[in-house]
């Protein structure tokens, strides 16, 4: 799971060749070899800009069915920003939450939302740092920031760790962030 909140957070978009079905095929095709761990000690797998769009605009809407539509990734060195249409009260209503009247005419209606995070990565272990959200071109910070971490991000996804290192599994050594994708490295003999 772990591993998936992370390719989906490096997601990245890029438009020519194959198409979206192709490259999320493929995406689905490396992750399960991942999973299943049937690649050879220190060898590396990578997931180019289109399969990794492809694969978060599949997987995530499963996800996120409601008050979130049309996400793209753009990938940078080391860092990567995920981008999507958002109705941050559709989606509490998804989850079976209830919104006071206050709060639900600020969080109400389509907004673009841009969260950007740098991913360190080594030794089998990760660490993904927000450094930025962006709700209508407004920035986020402090307690709206932390307000929509737990209210939004936490709730679908408890068991993730923002700032804070976390296990990569499946005999990752480490994941590396490119513009044109993610190389995801295998552990080498010991």
């Amino acid at each position: 799971m772990l591993l998936k909140a992370a390719i989906a957070l490096t997601a990245a978009c890029l438009s020519a060749g194959t198409t979206p079905q192709a490259d999320y095929l493929s995406a689905k095709r490396k992750l399960a070899s991942i999973e299943q761990r049937r690649l050879a000690p220190g060898s590396q797998v990578t997931f180019t800009a289109r399969e990794i769009d492809a694969w978060a605009r599949v997987e995530i809407p499963k996800e996120i069915p409601h008050g979130f539509r049309d996400p793209h990734v753009h990938l940078g060195e080391g860092e990567a920003s995920g981008i999507a249409m958002v109705d941050f009260l559709k989606m509490r209503q998804a989850n079976g939450q209830t919104t006071n009247w206050f709060m639900s005419k600020l969080l109400e209606g389509e907004r673009p939302l841009v969260v950007s995070v740098r991913v360190r990565s080594s030794g089998g272990r990760c660490t993904v740092d927000l450094t930025k959200v962006e709700i209508s071109e407004v920035t986020a910070e402090g307690s709206v920031l932390d307000f929509l971490l737990k209210t939004f991000f936490l709730s679908l996804y408890p068991q993730a760790k923002i700032g804070q290192p976390f296990q990569l599994g499946y005999n990752i050594e480490r994941l590396e962030i490119h513009p044109t994708g993610v190389v995801a490295r295998i552990r080498g003999r010991r």
